[in-house]
């Protein structure tokens, strides 16, 4: 077999849920749109999927 069906568990790291309520903890990439998450580094953050970096 291949591996485990479902959802991996380090996609819960994305999320944070507070009562009824779920926020994003990472930024969303703008150009690939929702459910691309950007990487945090020191001074940028970037898009594993598409390069897009964005600097802070």
């Amino acid at each position: 077999m291949a591996g485990k069906k479902g959802s991996s568990p380090l996609v819960y790291k994305y999320y944070k849920v507070s009562g009824d309520k779920v926020e994003r903890t990472k930024k969303e990439c703008s150009r690939c749109g929702k459910g691309v998450f950007m990487s945090n580094h020191k001074n940028r953050r970037s898009c594993g999927k598409c390069g897009f970096t964005e600097f802070v």
